[in-house]
């Protein structure tokens, strides 16, 4: 059997589970097609609840967010309240991140707001707090998967990279854990040029692969505590590499088509972020806000989004990880050096308005 039949044969077990374990989710999911083809936006809604976190990550592309003590915050009610409208719009899927969702407080209270009959939870994590009667608690109260962060294969190198000293222990520990939980998990990584070719990163895909959890690889991108760092940056060459990775591992990105779908970049159409203040992004690495969730309605702010050309039409590349132009026009001229959010009429004028929809590029 091929890899791509594997993949496929996994895809339909997932879609059985889901159709027995949460049904109306299913529903949702199965009306993903329809959605697309009348333009509308799917969007994984990626909730920065909470910035709170255990680690300063070399990397951290929320930096810039954090600290803003006097801005309104999300309580469980504003929680409810988002939740509502997402699932009004047929949005069918929740990754909860930060921050380090494991130190919430009120983590299980957060997941009964968004209500887990209703969303595919995913939860992001550094791993350090999943222990085993955590993985199962998890699991109990709805979480579907954990998205478990790790930077390397090499233990040094993780270490170094999250500025923590035994999290890589930590994690790959986490990674046994939410496998005898019986709880879902892949796992996340950030790939710059240089690793993207390295020895450590085919030795970290297989080794994951092997214990049957795929690979989500993020490209490296020039925000947050990378700002500026334009060297590690993916062209176009290196995202045809990792396409033929694709062929032959269980890896994938964004651009992944996913569900019979090929959106290309996601951004707004298939995923949008929520900061803990509100304001909604089109994807976390993005910083301009087409609107905050306390002013107006979620499928107003979407629509403003789906308006503006590059989240409206179909665009085959990462905007934000390998589009020098876009990120110089856009990010370095208009985003850099200014307070985060930055308002969407602030970064786009009326030549970036959409002329079609991403649905004419299917």
């Amino acid at each position: 059997m091929s890899n791509e039949q594997q993949l496929k044969s996994s895809e339909i077990e997932k879609r059985n589970l889901l159709k027995k374990e949460k049904p109306y989710v299913y529903e949702k999911i199965m009306k993903f097609d329809e959605k697309i083809r009348r333009g509308e936006s799917i969007a994984i809604i990626q909730f920065q609840y909470n910035y709170t976190c255990n680690f300063h990550c070399k990397h951290c592309s929320v930096k810039r967010f954090q600290g803003k003590n006097n801005a309104r915050k999300f309580t469980i009610a504003d929680v409810k309240d988002l939740f509502r409208q997402a699932d009004e719009m047929g949005l069918a899927r929740v990754t909860i991140t930060g921050g380090e969702p494991l130190v919430f407080k009120d983590f299980d209270v957060l997941v009964e707001a968004i209500d887990p009959k209703k969303f595919y939870i995913n939860c992001d994590t550094n791993g350090w707090f999943l222990d085993e009667k955590r993985a199962k608690h998890l699991k109990n109260i709805g979480v579907d998967r954990v998205q478990l962060s790790l930077d390397s294969f090499y233990a040094d190198e993780h270490d170094s990279f999250r500025k923590t000293k035994g999290s890589y222990e930590k994690a790959m520990k986490a990674v046994d854990i939410a496998l005898n939980a019986n709880l879902g998990i892949f796992m996340q990584t950030v790939v710059t040029k240089q690793r993207l070719y390295s020895d450590e990163l085919i030795k970290y895909i297989e080794y994951f692969n092997k214990k049957g959890i795929g690979v989500f690889v993020t490209y490296a991108k020039p925000v947050g505590e990378w700002e500026g760092n334009f060297d590690v940056l993916v062209d176009k060459a290196d995202m045809n590499y990792m396409k033929e990775l694709e062929k032959k591992y269980k890896v994938f990105t964004h651009l992944t088509p996913a569900y019979g779908l090929n959106l290309g970049c996601i951004a707004v159409k298939g995923m949008i972020s929520v900061t803990q203040y509100g304001d909604v992004l089109p994807c976390p690495y993005i910083h301009t806000s087409i609107g905050n969730i306390f002013r107006e309605p979620l499928k107003d702010i979407i629509q403003r989004g789906l308006n503006i050309k590059y989240f409206g039409e179909y665009i085959d590349t990462c905007l934000i990880a390998e589009d020098r132009d876009f990120i110089e026009k856009y990010v370095v001229n208009r985003i850099y050096n200014k307070p985060l959010p930055v308002p969407c009429s602030e970064v786009f004028a009326d030549e970036d308005k959409t002329l079609r929809r991403f649905n004419e590029g299917m």
